[in-house]
């Protein structure tokens, strides 16, 4: 497959192509669309909306713009990326890390350091992404940061997310996007330094995975929380086993963060899908 080529969206054609991608991507929810008007206002006022484009075809966007965090020192400026859609079939073709990539160049040039988004920390595939291979860290979750959403992606859960922090500027996200790809994390990394997950998820049917009554004591510089592989997959099959996975995940990260931990890396190895949580701030550099 060749490169997909970015591009900065601009005109209110292409920002009309992007509206109809929305729908594809998350069908069954007009009202979650953001519309054509908004992204043009956006853009118009420092914020940007990137495609990714194979053969002229629009197959991918990311939607950003400026925000203000809070501070011991005052609100403080940063860019919020809001939306990134990526058609199914183009998933395992690298358009989210290169849309990503294009984004940290664009942001940098504004001369903001800090990136955020939200993402529901069950989607392996985009745990992968945003801290494997982009470098991202993350030690907020939001409980039902949007209510009850109406798309046929996450109808029926609490939307639960975490907020992640892409500090742009670091040696730590430098070494991800640069030309020497930093070698993925795997399962044997942690086991030769005898390091346990904090549970075990038990079998369930078929090759559905369920999560366990208990986790252990969150002690330690590092520990590993595992989610299913494919939780989109298990949520069709077995509703109220995602719902399990939702609560007693809520409660794994939610004690974790308030326990000093941060979520710096994932493991995608042999099949299996694994936080790695680390205590302290020390690896945000």
């Amino acid at each position: 497959m060749p490169v997909p080529v970015i591009k900065l969206i601009e005109s209110p054609e292409d920002m009309t192509a992007i509206e109809a991608l929305q729908r594809e991507v998350w069908p069954g929810s007009e009202t979650d669309v953001v519309p054509a008007h908004m992204l043009i206002t956006a853009t118009h006022n420092g914020g940007l909306v990137l495609g990714a484009y194979l053969e002229e075809k629009l197959v991918g966007f990311v939607f950003g713009f400026p925000g203000l965090e809070k501070t011991p020192d005052g609100p403080r400026a940063k860019h919020c990326s809001h939306m990134m859609g990526i058609l199914p079939a183009y998933r395992d073709a690298g358009v989210g890390f290169l849309l990503k990539r294009a984004q940290w160049q664009m942001v940098r040039h504004q001369g903001l350091d800090h990136i955020t988004w939200t993402y529901d920390p069950l989607l392996s595939r985009n745990a992968y992404l945003n801290l494997t291979k982009l470098g991202a860290v993350c030690n907020t979750y939001r409980r039902s940061e949007y209510g009850d959403m109406r798309d046929g992606l996450n109808a029926g859960l609490p939307s639960d997310r975490f907020q992640v922090d892409w500090w742009i500027n670091t040696r730590r996200v430098e070494r991800r996007l640069g030309k020497r790809v930093r070698k993925p994390l795997k399962l044997d990394d942690f086991s030769k330094a005898d390091l346990h997950p904090l549970y075990t998820p038990l079998a369930s049917t078929g090759s559905l995975l369920r999560p366990p009554e208990h986790f252990s004591p969150l002690e330690g510089r590092l520990i590993l929380a595992e989610i299913p592989s494919d939780f989109n997959a298990l949520k069709q099959e077995d509703f109220s086993l995602a719902g399990e996975w939702r609560t007693f995940t809520r409660e794994v990260f939610e004690s974790a963060f308030h326990a000093g931990y941060i979520v710096t890396d994932f493991i995608f190895d042999g099949g299996r899908s694994l936080y790695v949580l680390s205590h302290g701030e020390t690896t945000l550099q």
